[in-house]
């Protein structure tokens, strides 16, 4: 495993960020894993050197975080031993204030992620999208009293327009409150939309990248087919992938295909490679249902494409829609 920076923080982290998102309640969701099916691939993780750990308060209705701090706290032997992150924006009850980036919800929503996790501070304090119902002002404000108290380390945000992102650190900055560290946004090779304006803006600011999505979907390794047919239980009962992917992306799925037989790797392999070779990426949050999927990843930390490699990765691509900051 290698280890870098979050940004300009002085906050190390595992180049492989495993997302738990995974994990939850299996009745909600057929390809949620319970705690049980999940202990060995946290633990295969947790062997493999990775130390980066992201949920959200609104993954499975909260069970995510219970699942999450129970599985960590019995794989480490100390809680410095990995960093912890999660989010809050997204209904977590039925209340008009149970949602969002008001002052209210972020001093309940990071003491009930607390709860769940079962822990007294968590290391990256995200917000999942951005409230634009609320203030800039009071949302930052009240972040950076959630650091004062103790209760996270960081803040992290995630998919919205650069302008808004350079917006937040600003008002941040001129009232010196904490500022955002990272940015985690949608980001893969069938959705490069970020290298507009988003990315740019964050290397200049050395923030760091930490992609969701590194595999759109699963696209990438494979789960479905050009005709539309899905290979996993995932694929099958995912309509946001079939609302952000089209029949074009296929040309690009290809490539990948085309050259991990060339160098006898998997498609999830060479994808990851070109995200974790790619400018500013600090840590793709991969999602995994095996514990083979936690291998190839960590694998694909060794894979070295050439220039010539990349470029036919990326030849194929066409531009999207944005999509990812709703």
């Amino acid at each position: 495993m290698k280890y870098v920076r979050l940004g300009t923080s002085g906050l190390k982290v595992s180049r492989i960020c495993l997302g738990m998102m995974t994990f939850g309640d299996t009745v909600t969701r057929r390809w949620h894993l319970g705690e049980e099916a999940a202990e060995p691939i946290v633990k295969q993780a947790a062997e493999s050197g990775v130390t980066f750990f992201d949920t959200a308060d609104m993954y499975s209705g909260g069970v995510s975080e219970e699942i999450t701090g129970r599985l960590l706290a019995r794989l480490f032997p100390h809680r410095d031993d990995y960093v912890l992150a999660t989010k809050v924006y997204y209904p977590t009850g039925s209340g008009p204030n149970d949602r969002g980036l008001s002052r209210k919800h972020i001093m309940a929503a990071i003491d009930a992620s607390l709860r769940r996790l079962g822990t007294d501070y968590v290391d990256l304090y995200q917000i999942h999208r951005l409230d634009r119902e609320t203030p800039i002002e009071e949302t930052m404000e009240a972040l950076h009293d959630v650091v004062k108290a103790g209760k996270a380390r960081y803040l992290g945000a995630s998919s919205m327009s650069a302008w808004e992102f350079a917006k937040a650190q600003y008002t941040a900055r001129a009232a010196g409150w904490t500022r955002f560290v990272s940015m985690q946004n949608h980001y893969n090779l069938v959705y490069r939309e970020e290298e507009r304006e988003m990315i740019p803006l964050c290397r200049d600011q050395g923030v760091a990248v930490i992609p969701y999505s590194p595999l759109a979907r699963g696209m990438l390794a494979g789960n479905r087919t050009r005709d539309g047919r899905p290979t996993t239980v995932r694929a099958g009962t995912d309509p946001l992938a079939e609302s952000r992917h089209d029949e074009a992306d296929f040309d690009v799925v290809d490539a990948v295909r085309a050259l991990a037989a060339e160098r006898d790797r998997s498609p999830a392999q060479i994808s990851l490679a070109w995200l974790l070779g790619r400018p500013g990426v600090t840590a793709p949050v991969i999602g995994a249902t095996k514990v083979h999927h936690i291998d190839e990843a960590v694998a694909a930390l060794d894979v070295a494409l050439t220039g010539g490699e990349t470029a036919r990765l990326e030849a194929p691509y066409r531009p999207h829609p944005v999509s990812g900051h709703e």
